[in-house]
């Protein structure tokens, strides 16, 4: 027991507001704003009411009935002067059993502040279920309260109820012999109240259809007709369901494995100091068990447009199930519970794939860790455990999932988990550090998606999204765009379904991101998820442009380039501590250019889609998005450079690599591999620093390989730098000879003019003859051979190098050597006449 309570402590954030300190007590319902109303018994039989107060912690008598009574629902206005009540007699056993012919159900509304009258509101043979509405503002007394009334015979009154106040601070209720009523709703098999929101779902059957609708109470406490859904669920016409009506009693519990469960949830959360509506929809559904070897639920995305019907395996057939489910929500997710057997996170705002959802078994140690005592889920993440008498607010527990992230072994798990971790908000920047270490360990281990890939994209997006409305579904929210692995223990089977019917034309809040939703099913196909295909084609197009020397406007380069300039200046304003690695320390064009051209199509892409927001703040989420991007990379190397404690200083290529080299090669290696999938922009220097460490660490052959495949891209900062800080030893020599020859044209030129050899003299050479004789064109032969001013006799020698001298004098300034004017016939013929003495060895 104690390792369950303590597992409450870690994955579920238990926070409990009242202990069962009598044997008789029942805690009756949690009000709009927490408060809660409990009842217990004393030696006489007498039920007292008391009230929690959830802000001041303390415990308030509200009233007591003088006669053994069983209490089947209780609540209470929100300023805490009237008390609505429903009681049954109490049988021998003291339990509540079906009403005998002749005994009635009264519901009463007492007046308790001070107590005062009592009014009998209804005594009927079938139970009733009181609920007072809460309005949104609570800032001052009410004039008017609204109380609801469920029957058992199907029908939900509304009871309009007036106060005033006599001598002085007295409260009674005006006109109590004659409160208005109003009918809410008639002939319903199943309804629900949701108390955070104030709103009311009950499904009624048309021609044995089941038919979902919503009633919003507003803060004037009059309602609407919101929505309605057709559910593809079996139910039957005689059966009667509530659910939030209360807390239902424990004998209510103990057959709940045989009965269906439903319940709707829909979402909004407090993220990061923000309030974000999600306009999510979900209609969980479980149908009555009816097999010892597995277990089947469904969850109706509506905000989504899809269904997914899950088969869970209960593992062995004596493994009897004797509790219910449930259903508990949790923000960003829901989770789906049967004590003993398993235990499902699902993913509400990105359901597509299962790998997004964490699904454990019950041979799991969390599943073990959870409660096995019966559980009921109440409005606004609230669970009562029937056996401890507790009442919990049910949290993601964020340093127990990182705990998990780094025993779990399987990779449909590690993605899971990765998510959920991130999307519990907090220290983002301790969070990210936290994952990158664990990543940095466990690189090697995941083999269905790239770890480094994941946690760049999840990161990014939950970076932004919270900011603003709709980013969801403009940004990739995770980098494997489809899962076939097969998840241990569960199938689904996932189905399109009718989506609901809004009823009102004008909406607000949560009513307006759910419509939102509703119209992006309905109209956006293919998904709007940003992608880099574009940016791809145009980088490629850019650089092809600069190889062949042709390159279109200056004022379009331009704004790309000032692009990158911006992305690198919000990414330092926003990390002032100074760095391990050496990066930002280059231009870098090249990464430069896919920066700018990043910012450049992700701004249009927003701007085409992102209604309703200014043209300034989209460009500020855009840069901070790219700046996010590189930022994570940044902060990986910098993880890597202090674990393994290299100098913040370039390396040298003189020297052997060390250990630590070796693995922050290799680390940069993945980085690289994954950016370069995703088509994401690197930190200038990035290239720079990881083919220094490439040479430093690789044998040539695997160098040489590692270049030709495109795994090492040569700068011309680190060829510089490799030709200066190495000296012409042989192995030097067939190194730098080697990388020359991979160079780009423009580039190798430059690099030939820095190495004294006479290899770089023969590149030189060739490049230039190649260029003087592109466009040769043969004159007739001159009688008379000038002798060159070398006296050498080998007339092929001297013929060709009259020929390049004669074109260089008659195109003197078209065919100059990029400024280099040391370069001519005189150099080419030195060049061959040494490079012929090496050959011949002499």
């Amino acid at each position: 027991m104690s390792k369950r309570r303590e597992f409450g402590e870690q994955i579920i954030s238990h926070k409990g507001v009242l202990e069962n300190n009598y044997e008789s007590l029942r805690i009756l319902n949690v009000e709009r704003n927490g408060n809660v109303i409990y009842t217990y018994k004393d030696n006489k039989g007498n039920v007292f009411f008391g009230l929690y107060d959830c802000q001041t912690r303390q415990n308030e008598h509200l009233y007591t009935f003088e006669k053994d009574l069983h209490v089947v629902s209780c609540s209470v206005n929100s300023d805490r002067t009237l008390l609505a009540a429903s009681l049954v007699h109490s049988t021998k056993e003291g339990r509540k059993n079906e009403l005998q012919p002749g005994s009635k159900c009264l519901t009463l509304l007492v007046e308790i502040h001070p107590v005062n009258n009592v009014k009998v509101l209804k005594a009927v043979d079938s139970y009733i279920w009181v609920q007072f509405l809460y309005p949104h503002v609570e800032s001052h007394p009410l004039p008017e309260n609204h109380l609801l009334l469920v029957s058992e015979e199907k029908y939900i009154e509304k009871f309009h109820i007036q106060v005033i106040q006599e001598d002085g601070s007295r409260v009674v209720i005006k006109d109590s012999g004659h409160l208005l009523r109003e009918r809410v709703a008639e002939d319903f098999v199943w309804a629900q109240w949701d108390m955070s929101e104030q709103r009311l779902y009950y499904i009624d059957l048309k021609k044995s259809r089941s038919i979902l609708k919503c009633l919003q109470f507003s803060v004037d406490e009059k309602f609407n007709l919101m929505f309605e859904a057709p559910l593809d669920i079996t139910l039957n016409d005689s059966g009667f369901k509530l659910v939030n009506f209360g807390c239902d009693d424990l004998q209510d519990q103990e057959n709940l494995s045989k009965h269906l469960t439903l319940c709707v949830f829909t979402n909004h959360t407090a993220l990061l100091n923000t309030f974000l509506l999600l306009g999510s929809l979900c209609v969980c559904y479980s149908p009555k068990f009816d097999s010892w070897e597995k277990f089947t639920y469904s969850v109706f995305y509506f905000h989504k447009g899809h269904g997914k019907t899950f088969t869970a395996a209960l593992g062995s057939v004596d493994s009897h199930v004797t509790k219910g489910l449930t259903f508990l929500n949790l923000d960003y997710y829901l989770a789906v519970y049967l004590p003993g057997h398993f235990f499902h996170l699902l993913n509400i705002q990105h359901p597509d794939l299962i790998c997004h959802s964490l699904f454990l078994t019950g041979n799991s140690e969390v599943v073990d860790m959870l409660p096995h005592s019966p559980l009921q889920s109440l409005s606004g993440s609230l669970v009562l455990d029937w056996c401890s008498g507790k009442l919990y607010r049910a949290l993601l527990n964020q340093s127990y999932l990182l705990q998990f992230l780094w025993n779990t072994r399987l990779d449909c798990e590690k993605m899971a988990v990765l998510h959920c971790v991130l999307s519990c908000g907090g220290d983002r920047r301790f969070l990210e550090a936290k994952i990158i270490q664990w990543i940095s360990e466990n690189i090697s281990t995941c083999h269905s998606f790239d770890l480094i890939q994941e946690f760049i994209i999840a990161s990014s997006y939950w970076s932004i999204c919270p900011e603003t409305s709709n980013m969801d579904k403009l940004l990739p929210y995770s980098s494997v765009l489809t899962w076939n692995t097969e998840i241990p223990g569960i199938t689904l089977v996932t189905e399109e379904i009718a989506l609901p019917f809004m009823k009102v034309h004008s909406f607000k809040g949560y009513w307006e991101k759910l419509n939102s939703n509703l119209e992006y099913v309905k109209y956006s196909k293919p998904h709007l998820h940003y992608n880099n295909s574009m940016v791809r084609r145009e980088w490629h197009s850019l650089i092809s442009e600069e190889k062949t020397g042709r390159r279109r406007s200056m004022v379009y380069v331009k704004n790309i380039l000032d692009n990158a300039t911006k992305v690198i200046s919000n990414l330092e304003a926003r990390n002032l501590e100074p760095r391990l690695t050496p990066l930002f320390q280059e231009e870098d064009n090249h990464q430069r250019l896919l920066m700018g051209l990043m910012v450049s199509e992700l701004k249009d892409h927003l701007l085409r889609h992102l209604q309703g927001v200014e043209k300034k703040k989209i460009e500020q989420m855009v840069l901070d998005y790219v700046s996010k991007l590189l930022d994570l990379v940044c902060q990986i190397m910098e993880t890597s450079w202090r674990k393994h404690s290299l100098h913040p200083c370039v390396p040298h290529f003189s020297g052997r690599a060390s250990a630590a080299e070796f693995k922050v090669f290799h680390i940069m290696t993945r980085i690289l591999e994954a950016t370069k999938n995703l088509f994401l922009p690197l930190p200038p220097g990035f290239h720079t620093l990881h083919t220094i460490l490439g040479v430093h660490c690789l044998p040539l052959h695997n160098l040489l390989h590692y270049i030709d495949s495109g795994v090492l891209l040569l700068t011309e900062t680190a060829v510089t730098r490799l030709m200066k800080d190495l000296d012409n030893t042989e192995k030097n020599e067939k190194l730098k000879f080697s990388i020359i020859v991979r160079l780009p044209p423009l580039i190798g030129q430059k690099i030939c003019r820095l190495w004294d050899h006479p290899m770089s003299s023969n590149i030189i050479s060739r490049n230039h003859v190649k260029r003087l004789l592109q466009n040769y064109k043969k004159k007739p032969p001159s009688s008379v051979i000038h002798k060159s001013s070398f006296s050498v006799e080998f007339l092929p020698l001297n013929y060709f190098v009259e020929i390049l001298t004669d074109i260089e004098s008659s195109n003197q300034a078209l065919y100059a050597f990029e400024g280099h004017d040391n370069v001519d016939a005189k150099f080419v013929e030195e060049a061959a006449l040494k490079h012929t003495m090496m050959l011949l060895g002499l």
